[in-house]
């Protein structure tokens, strides 16, 4: 399909880019990398009267350490992220989730902070960033401000982005010494979106998990934390059977969907089998 018409701007900076937001108001829409929002414009899912393409903005782009966090800017393409060497060592999840995002042409044209602030809860990332603990950093006219991975999700599709405020970078805490991490992802057939999606991270110390991570991919409107299963895994001893057990509570609280590609039951048993697998590779197991 054609979509439908709008008007189309290619700010120098983000200043600019903010000041045309603010002047397109609710109508304008961000585009980088275009990978989520130009199906929606083709399918006329969506009908912004403005885009506010921010590709060319260099200074949206790069993964930079800064002590105890990576700073990654927003503009930074999935492939890139793949093969960061500050990400690969720091923030192995985030790389391997990241490589199994759709295929080989999207990830050299998606970007992090596209996938992001798309707000898609089948998307892969939306769950790494929450389950790392990641903190969101967008700017607006009135400035910076910086908003909890676990604030940045509304609903479905909808973040706390404000209309006139642009995704600038994520910063995402190093993982230290005894970190092991493990993406599990089940989907139909190759490139889909996740059925459903399991990042795990746990730190191990004397033989059992002393602190584990799960968010979880498609389970609800939003990328939710399996709270249960990491209080279970918490304190648990390093062995499959025990943290099989932890994740039998993966799917609590959770309000997973039901469509063509699965029944919600059917996406509660994927979340509780993959969490278990999950896990386990995260403890080395």
């Amino acid at each position: 399909m054609i979509p439908a018409k709008f008007e189309y701007v290619r700010p120098g900076s983000v200043d600019e880019a903010i000041r045309a937001l603010a002047d397109g108001g609710d109508d304008a829409k961000v585009i980088a990398g275009g990978q989520s929002l130009l199906p929606l414009l083709r399918l006329r899912l969506a009908y912004p009267e403005l885009l506010v393409d921010v590709g060319g903005l260099d200074e949206l782009r790069g993964v930079t350490d800064a002590g105890d966090a990576l700073v990654i800017g927003a503009r930074t393409t999935h492939y890139q992220l793949v093969h960061d060497p500050l990400v690969a060592e720091h923030c192995g999840l985030l790389a391997e989730a990241t490589e199994t995002v759709a295929d080989p042409a999207v990830r050299h044209r998606g970007t992090l902070g596209g996938a992001l602030a798309h707000g898609d809860p089948a998307g892969d990332l939306p769950a790494v960033v929450l389950a790392l603990d990641a903190t969101l950093i967008a700017r607006g006219p009135g400035g910076e401000r910086e908003i909890p991975a676990a604030d940045f999700f509304v609903d479905y599709l909808t973040t706390s982005l404000q209309p006139e405020e642009i995704l600038t970078a994520i910063r995402i805490p190093k993982l230290g010494p005894g970190w092991g991490y493990r993406y599990e992802k089940f989907h139909r057939t190759a490139q889909s979106w996740a059925t459903v999606g399991v990042a795990a991270l746990t730190r191990r110390d004397n033989g059992s998990v002393a602190e584990a991570r799960i968010g979880l991919t498609n389970m609800g409107t939003v990328p939710v934390r399996a709270r249960a299963a990491e209080d279970a895994a918490a304190g648990a001893a390093a062995s499959r059977e025990a943290l099989r057990a932890a994740a039998d509570r993966a799917d609590e609280g959770t309000n997973p969907p039901a469509d063509l590609h699965g029944a919600a039951d059917y996406r509660r048993h994927l979340a509780r089998v993959l969490t278990g697998r999950a896990l386990a590779a995260a403890a080395g197991l």
